[in-house]
């Protein structure tokens, strides 16, 4: 198996234990460091009020695919904050977000994120900046032999 096969079904597996993303249909469909790709089948309960693919159905699916694009590096994330921008809909088919990391620092994770629709329609734009919850990895020895982590 390839490493992008290998981060494909470890991401997988963890959305499949997300039953938030379960309930939404969200299915990811490629993973490689620094990019991820989830997909959603639009259904009846995907749908708002005018027929149109739910904005909230949208952004869950963006999220989690901007978070998997984080966590590649092996680290685990929390959202802190996040812009969407919504330009077009659909009422059925299938909808893609494609996640990429643009900037990697110590703490958060900078991850710019696309929404396309039939045809490669772009439905929205956005970025999301994550937070690192894991501790900052060990860096060097101090003076006494101690491992310090970086701060």
């Amino acid at each position: 198996m390839t490493e992008k096969e290998n981060l494909r079904e470890i991401y997988a597996e963890i959305n499949r234990s997300n039953p938030f993303v379960r309930h939404n249909h969200i299915e990811v469909e490629e993973v490689e460091r620094d990019r991820a790709v989830l997909s959603l089948t639009i259904r009846p309960e995907s749908l708002n009020l005018y027929g149109q693919l739910h904005g909230g159905a949208i952004y869950t699916m963006a999220d989690n695919a901007a978070g998997c694009a984080a966590r590649t590096d092996g680290r685990r994330y929390v959202t802190q904050a996040s812009d969407m921008h919504y330009l077009h809909s659909q009422s059925q088919g299938i909808a893609r977000a494609e996640a990429r990391v643009r900037h990697r620092g110590r703490t958060t994770v900078l991850v710019e994120i696309s929404v396309t629709g039939e045809e490669g329609k772009l439905l929205a734009s956005g970025t999301f900046t994550f937070f690192c919850v894991d501790k900052p990895p060990v860096t060097h020895e101090s003076g006494d032999g101690e491992l310090k982590n970086k701060a």
